[in-house]
């Protein structure tokens, strides 16, 4: 909604992928006002029209609540326990902001064994031309497998290894990747690939 796009638009495709997917109402999914930091909302009380809440990750241990992230070249994840899960939109500050481990440590605060994590479609090196003195920061952080190179061969973000190296530093050791980079993809939104343009969206739930 805060992207420019039609809200009538947007409001019908969610309604399209609540009936599709047989979801509940999406006026009662939790959705972010995403700050690319570390926060972690809790959502245990959910009601029929959730506000929006300020925060990067959303964590519910509660049967039918959906929790929803939108990404336009951020990495959507969701980590998956035994009686919660968590979704995150983990751009390089939020991953500097530690909003990986804050998620997992969020779950395993109630208890939580954790079994997975998988990472949706997000931008991939050969499309994210990134600066030196951030690229290093990232790698002193998670280490030197987050450079990369574009396809000209100019320093890149690699963000699903920086993802990766996130979660495996929170002791998360089942991982998966839908491997889709959103700038190459035709079929998603990418915010470096078209400036102004739409979200996808990550929609979870635990039935």
């Amino acid at each position: 909604m805060s992207v420019g796009d039609n809200e009538k638009n947007v409001r019908e495709n969610r309604e399209r992928l609540a009936c599709r997917a047989g979801l509940s109402d999406p006026s009662g999914w939790q959705f972010l006002d995403q700050v690319h930091g570390g926060e972690v909302i809790e959502v245990d009380r959910p009601n029929k029209k959730m506000a929006v809440r300020s925060g990067d990750a959303a964590v519910t241990a509660t049967a039918g609540q959906v929790l929803a992230v939108l990404t336009a070249d951020c990495a959507p994840v969701v980590i998956v326990g035994d009686s919660a899960f968590a979704v995150v939109h983990a751009g390089w500050k939020g991953l500097l902001a530690g909003v990986v481990a804050n998620s997992v440590n969020a779950l395993r605060s109630r208890g939580v064994n954790i079994r997975q994590a998988v990472l949706g479609p997000c931008i991939h090196p050969i499309n994210y031309e990134f600066g030196l003195d951030d690229l290093k920061l990232l790698a002193k952080t998670l280490g030197n497998e987050v450079i990369g190179a574009t396809s000209s061969g100019a320093p890149a973000l690699d963000l699903p290894s920086a993802v990766r190296s996130a979660l495996v530093a929170a002791r998360v050791e089942s991982f998966s990747d839908v491997g889709i980079c959103t700038a190459s993809s035709a079929d998603h939104f990418s915010f470096r690939r078209d400036g102004v343009t739409g979200r996808q969206a990550l929609v979870a739930v635990m039935e």
